[in-house]
């Protein structure tokens, strides 16, 4: 098994404030581990935000809980990991594939904007729990 060199984890209600709680936690990691250059910070910041901010603005309930956003984020030696969750979530609607939408649509585009942001994202559902693994292989400076 890989090391990992730094880590965070936030869990709380899928609200607004929880962006922000991420944020923080992501502005603390990188502190931890100067050596992420700022490309890959960037990038994987906006990645790891982006599916927050989906999950916070379109997951809907499964039962009577409300949903918890969960996001955990490791740094290894070559790779930046983050796994971001919605819990006590229905499964989500549509494709899981990527796919830029028409020119004159005003949502839809997170996906495909996360996807070109990391190097693989991978979707999980179990237990009424929705989880997109995003990796990123750090590059070089």
């Amino acid at each position: 098994m890989t090391e990992v060199l730094a880590s965070r984890s936030f869990r709380g209600p899928a609200a607004e404030y929880a962006i922000e709680a991420v944020h923080n936690d992501l502005d603390s990691l990188w502190l931890d581990v100067p050596f992420v250059n700022d490309i890959d910070q960037m990038t994987f910041t906006t990645a790891v935000i982006e599916s927050a901010s989906n999950i916070v603005q379109h997951a809907q309930p499964a039962g009577e809980r409300e949903v918890e956003l969960g996001v955990e984020t490791t740094v290894q030696p070559a790779l930046l990991q983050a796994r971001v969750s919605a819990y006590h979530a229905k499964p989500p609607f549509g494709p899981m594939e990527a796919a830029l939408p028409r020119e004159d649509a005003e949502s839809g585009r997170g996906l495909a904007l996360i996807e070109a942001l990391v190097t693989t994202v991978t979707f999980e559902r179990q237990d009424g729990t929705n989880t997109w693994v995003l990796s990123r292989t750090s590059s070089e400076d």
